[in-house]
């Protein structure tokens, strides 16, 4: 099933460009233009990943991503931030605020693939070592019940 990405910027044309790059890889890019559109697509369905843009109106992408972070539901939700801030103050912000990897504008197509691999790769595995430890635990549930 290809992966659901959520691409939150207030450029269109950065947004299209990042879909394209992203269908070209066969995932299926999920386009916002603001940080209310992004979480009210998420309201409805959670991405597998999320691109987003630190300079937005309203809301920016540090403040969009402190609001993941506390939320149970998309705590856990990798993000990557594409912006064109490169300084080290703001990246520092974004380590902070728990960004798995910050790009800077202009990237490299390929580069910036490769870390939403690399990202999604590593949550799968997060999961599934999540559901290993959840059927180990049911498994001795089940054991002590059989022997006593």
């Amino acid at each position: 099933m290809p992966e659901k990405i959520l691409v939150v910027d207030d450029d269109a044309t950065m947004v299209n460009l990042l879909a394209t790059i992203l269908e070209m890889e066969g995932m299926t890019p999920r386009k916002a233009l603001s940080a209310r559109q992004a979480f009210a697509f998420m309201e409805q369905e959670l991405p597998d990943l999320i691109l987003l843009d630190i300079m937005m109106p309203e809301l920016d992408g540090f403040e969009v991503l402190a609001m993941l972070r506390k939320n149970p539901k998309t705590k856990d939700l990798p993000v990557i931030i594409v912006t064109g801030l490169a300084d080290k103050r703001n990246m520092l912000k974004g380590w902070r605020e728990q960004a798995d990897e910050w790009i800077t504008k202009p990237f490299d197509p390929m580069t910036l693939v490769a870390s939403i691999k690399s990202i999604l790769a590593k949550s799968l595995e997060k999961r599934l070592e999540e559901r290993a430890r959840h059927i180990d635990d049911l498994l001795g549930i089940l054991e002590r019940m059989d022997s006593g």
